[in-house]
């Protein structure tokens, strides 16, 4: 039965409350924080954090249009600044991790903190290695069981959050390792390390093109200790199946994805628009009047790129509305979250860049954040899963090949 992915009365009621957050407390900081990178932006932490007493965390099931509400959420504040949206204290990626393959008991321990009581707190997720990279399988990391723990040995790099999660107490890091190499991707398990455990360093940040006020960083995980019950998921290691996608295992590690990627195509559609609504208020301020009621063969080169701007950040929206549809409804929804991501990716990019070029000289100065939103635009392209292997994701789900038939 076809499902309605418009957001509901609530969640439009709280869309506007997000844009003026994003409008009077990020937008007049932005710069500031993209130049100052690594600089935690306490200010917008501490208010944020604040602010999550009095705001039950959004269900991401049933009937009251929590995920949908998630993405509008994203996309407002990405309109205000991406970085600092990825500063925000919360579970974040290692709670979508802990949220797709945790039990009960787990997401209460990990998650329940994460109140505005005591000091801010951050989750994260450590997949990406120097060896392993869009191809998650590959992982090298190692877990080791040893009595009651798990020994993890291994180097995770470009980690969102990283440094927070891994740093302030009572946050946490998720750390995908394998169990078995020989197994392959079915020996993949995902283990919740809290922050201040021995053996967990801290090594670096990057210094990035854009998302400049967030946090990329590297950790080394040397002869790292976690009792048994912080892996997430079966302990069970199944040998990879090469006509299949992979054990319950990976599946239920994988999974974070389809919960993470339309978050990402919302924060792709935010920065997206605050390019675009930069460009359609300086067009009327110079009074220039984009005619939708025109032929198109009637229209400037600047109405034609305005509207085919608006068109692809619609469509990029709708999808991913309906990606956080099915998931609030408990359907699958790989297919949909790749093809809602691989849009968000292309459409923001092309939106930006189409800004900067609009504007001639202004796009490209300083003295405005549009240049800067250009920069932000490009990871939309490339975290969680870059644009090729989100193309590659959807040819499967629609042919349907396994991954060994179609690489």
């Amino acid at each position: 039965m076809p499902i309605s992915f418009e957001p509901a009365a609530n969640t439009t009621k709280a869309q506007d409350f997000y844009h003026r957050l994003a409008e009077e407390q990020m937008r007049p900081i932005s710069r500031k924080y993209d130049v100052h990178e690594h600089e935690m932006p306490w200010e917008f932490v501490r208010f944020m954090w604040d602010r999550s007493k009095s705001t039950p965390p959004a269900r991401l099931d049933g009937p009251d249009d929590g995920f949908v509400k998630v993405c509008v959420q994203a996309e407002e504040l990405c309109w205000g600044d991406a970085g600092l949206y990825l500063r925000i204290p919360s579970p974040a990626l290692g709670g979508s991790a802990v949220g797709a393959a945790g039990t009960n008991e787990q997401k209460l321990r990990f998650m329940g903190p994460f109140n505005g009581e005591g000091e801010p707190k951050w989750g994260a997720m450590a997949i990406t290695e120097p060896g392993a990279g869009s191809d998650a399988a590959a992982i090298t990391t190692t877990a080791t069981a040893d009595g009651d723990e798990w020994v993890l040995n291994g180097t995770k790099i470009f980690c969102t959050a990283g440094d927070a999660a891994s740093t302030y107490p009572g946050g946490f890091v998720v750390v995908w390792a394998t169990v078995d190499k020989s197994a392959g991707r079915g020996g993949i398990k995902s283990f919740v390390v809290p922050a201040g455990t021995p053996g967990m360093k801290l090594v670096g940040c990057e210094k990035k093109l854009g998302i400049r006020a967030s946090d990329t960083a590297t950790l080394i995980l040397e002869n790292c200790r976690v009792p048994k019950e912080n892996l997430l998921g079966s302990a069970e290691v199944k040998k990879a199946d090469p006509t299949k996608t992979g054990d319950k295992g990976f599946k239920g590690a994988m999974a974070t994805f389809d919960a993470s990627r339309p978050i990402v195509a919302a924060m792709a559609v935010g920065v997206g628009r605050a390019a675009l609504d930069f460009v359609k208020e300086e067009l009327t301020r110079q009074g220039v009047t984009v005619r939708y009621d025109a032929p198109r063969h009637e229209l400037t080169a600047i109405e034609r790129d305005v509207i085919d701007m608006e068109a692809e950040l619609q469509a990029a929206r709708l999808l991913t509305w309906r990606s956080a549809k099915m998931l609030n409804h408990g359907k699958r929804n790989n297919l949909e979250a790749s093809m809602a991501k691989a849009k968000a990716g292309l459409a923001v990019t092309k939106i930006t860049q189409k800004a900067v070029e609009l504007l001639g000289p202004l796009g490209y100065s300083q003295k405005t954040l549009v240049e800067k939103w250009m920069r932000d635009a490009k990871i939309n392209d490339i975290y969680e899963g870059t644009q090729q292997i989100n193309q590659l994701i959807v040819a499967r789900r629609i042919l349907d090949y396994s991954s060994s038939l179609l690489r």
